[in-house]
């Protein structure tokens, strides 16, 4: 690929990063990165420091070509991967992700991820949904059970990795997609433990939804602040689980969530405290959050004025693509990019968002963007390697040294590129 990236934002990324990190935190950062380097020499790593070598020299020289079909051998070595990533750990949650640097003492598995783990049940029964699978039904349905044992007294969910419930702070986020996860289950079938488990979620959702309609509990792994505004994707699944329960509450608390994230919109199309860590350049990962929850409950509530939302904050960003594919990983607010690296999750989060466009506007163009963000993503999944543990996922960066989930797959990547090829496929024979 042959970056197009003008001096002047080169330059002012460069100026951003070293004006709003520390000389500590650039430390840690290159020091981390060394030590991905040194870790990379181990006879353990050389298939994926292949992956690496290759993945730089397509990132610099070559390219990375899209690829066109394959799409349902895609899926299935994506969805097989997911599987992997839950074997991999002692419960019935999924692992954070394979980060075989950074994890070597359990041979590159991270632990258990209960938020993740949330929305992967979704992706999962959609998978069987629309293929034979009954495996998939199964590991969906053990996962839900699994979240329902480990939620928080208050309904909550834990933020980050599964750890002692003395240690467990509540994260309205992780909430809402278990939440999402349960509706999905309980949709499939039904289950008593899970459904008093979801609706001591809704009901700390609600509870902690303020009076101008943002969500305030984010837990302690992202940065502080009054408002994420991607937190609005905790209202698709209060108000999918409204619906299921016939409760006008839920989704009345979800269109107020939807509302207050629309009223975070710039004229262009941007949108204000969007991100994990850094508000005035936020992650394409972040974004797509944001854009997925205005559209879906602009779809469940027959809401014009939210799809039209969607189309303004997604149309910039696709001006923003390069013709195979490329999407630079963060965004100032005037939609130059943020950081030379991309970020792949979001990426596939945005290829969902444009399929369901077409599905919803009948626009063609949002059709043909996604199967190009698709495609681009299926030529960097690996699919051949000898080490099993990098077959069917998806990076967190490319180049898989970028800034995003460095040097590693995290589940959720292999999971919105799982959604969005269930969706390409859709669309082939439709």
């Amino acid at each position: 690929m042959k970056l197009e990236m003008n001096l002047t934002s080169a330059l002012r990324i460069i100026a951003h990063r070293y004006r709003h990190h520390s000389a500590k935190q650039i430390y840690w950062s290159k020091s981390k990165t060394f030590r991905h380097l040194v870790c990379l020499l181990a006879a353990s790593n050389r298939d994926f420091a292949k992956v690496i070598v290759h993945d730089l020299w397509k990132y610099f020289i070559r390219g990375n070509p899209p690829i066109n079909g394959q799409t349902r051998e895609r899926a299935q070595a994506a969805l097989k991967w997911l599987y992997l990533a839950q074997d991999a750990t002692p419960d019935d949650g999924v692992a954070h992700g394979y980060f075989p640097c950074a994890n070597q003492s359990t041979q590159g598995w991270g632990p258990s991820y209960p938020e993740t783990t949330g929305y992967i049940i979704q992706t999962l029964l959609d998978y069987a949904h629309y293929y034979p699978e009954e495996e998939a039904r199964q590991r969906a349905m053990r996962m839900a059970l699994w979240e329902a044992e480990i939620q928080m007294p208050s309904g909550a969910v834990q933020g980050g990795p599964l750890c002692s419930p003395e240690n467990q702070v509540a994260a309205i986020f992780n909430t809402g997609m278990v939440l999402q996860g349960y509706t999905s289950a309980l949709q499939y079938q039904y289950d008593e433990r899970i459904l008093t488990s979801a609706q001591l979620a809704a009901e700390f959702l609600l509870s902690d939804l303020g009076d101008d309609g943002h969500f305030q509990s984010h837990g302690t792994f992202v940065k502080q602040g009054r408002t994420k505004t991607y937190n609005c994707l905790c209202a698709w699944a209060l108000y999918r689980f409204g619906e299921y329960v016939q409760e006008p509450k839920y989704k009345a608390a979800a269109v107020r969530a939807v509302e207050a994230a629309v009223g975070e919109q710039q004229e262009n199309g941007w949108f204000a405290n969007n991100c994990l860590t850094h508000p005035k350049s936020p992650l394409l990962h972040t974004i797509g959050y944001t854009l997925q929850g205005i559209l879906e409950v602009g779809v469940l509530s027959n809401n014009p004025q939210f799809i039209a939302a969607v189309q303004k904050g997604t149309d910039p960003i696709l001006k923003q693509m390069s013709p195979k594919g490329f999407l630079y990983g963060r965004y100032f607010s005037n939609w130059k990019p943020a950081n030379f690296s991309a970020c792949l999750t979001g990426n596939a989060q945005l290829a969902g968002i444009c399929y369901r466009l077409f599905q919803v506007t009948g626009h063609d163009n949002y059709r043909q963007a996604a199967d190009i963000l698709v495609n681009y993503l299926k030529g960097l999944q690996a699919m051949e390697s000898s080490n099993p543990a990098l077959n069917g996922a998806i990076p967190g960066s490319y180049p898989i040294l970028g800034k995003y989930m460095t040097a590693g797959y995290p589940n959720w990547a292999t999971k919105y590129f799982l959604d969005s090829l269930l969706l390409q496929d859709q669309m082939s024979n439709s």
